[in-house]
């Protein structure tokens, strides 16, 4: 039984926090409120700026063509056939010295 008794008092301490936080937090409910009636719940007192519909579009294409420029493909190289000779003479040279090597 003193079980039982032990039990029931933590119970009643639980029971009374409860009740304690739910008052703190009626009353932080309560500042916030009158908090968010301030300004309309903003930190300045100024109106916002809107933007004309007009605008919005002209913004939405330089936006698009800013991307557009990003994204657009990069021109392919290409090697000049002199290049690309000389390119082959450098291999055929080194191959044949890698033969010669092996001989």
């Amino acid at each position: 039984m003193s079980n039982l008794k032990g039990l029931a008092s933590f119970v009643s301490k639980l029971r009374a926090v409860r009740t304690n936080l739910v008052n703190e937090l009626r009353h932080v409910d309560a500042a916030l409120s009158v908090l968010g009636r301030l300004h309309g719940g903003r930190n300045h007192g100024k109106p916002g700026h809107t933007v004309s519909a007009s605008a919005r579009k002209r913004m939405s294409l330089a936006q698009k063509a800013r991307w557009a420029k990003g994204r657009a493909p990069k021109p392919k190289r290409t090697i000049s056939a002199a290049g690309r000779k000389r390119i082959a003479a450098a291999q055929r040279a080194r191959w044949a010295k890698i033969r010669a090597g092996k001989k």
